[in-house]
């Protein structure tokens, strides 16, 4: 429940009134993994899985996912790209007509046999330290769900 408070404070953070002229940037974070690729990617990639560790509750219809946390109002995101067992990018709906977007890719190390998840996000300039807590967290709640941490 502490993403779910971790989510609202940064939406509750941001003014409104300027988001629209606020661009977004792109940020990057990895975080190792220990667990099998497989099971990773059915967490990342179905309603069922996204509702154990990224939102409360999450359905599903078609591309388009619908999240919601505390009961609040579902937001959507539309999946707009994926290879089975490697990655999942999704748009939010308030980022539609923008280059914005999520995505989870899982990497496996050539050598060394290493998993990883990487997160490519975009968030607003000054939003840098509380987008990679907010991740943090989140990845956090999936190794415990995963029972990797």
């Amino acid at each position: 429940m502490l993403f779910s408070v971790i989510k609202k404070l940064i939406y509750i953070l941001r003014d409104d009134k300027n988001k629209d002229y606020m661009a977004k940037h792109k940020v990057h974070y990895e975080f190792p993994m220990h667990c099998l690729s497989e099971i990773l990617y059915e967490y990342l990639a179905t309603a069922e899985g996204l509702s154990e560790w990224f939102a409360d509750e999450v359905t599903e219809k078609g591309d388009d996912f619908f999240f919601s946390w505390g009961g609040g109002p579902a937001e959507k995101a539309t999946l707009i790209r994926y290879k089975p067992e490697g990655f999942v990018r999704f748009r939010w709906e308030e980022d539609e007509g923008t280059k914005n977007f999520f995505e989870m890719t899982i990497t496996i190390d050539d050598i060394t046999e290493d998993l990883a998840l990487n997160i490519t996000d975009f968030c607003e300039e000054g939003d840098e330290e509380e987008n990679a807590l907010y991740w943090e967290n989140l990845i956090e709640n999936l190794r415990i769900k995963l029972g990797a941490a």
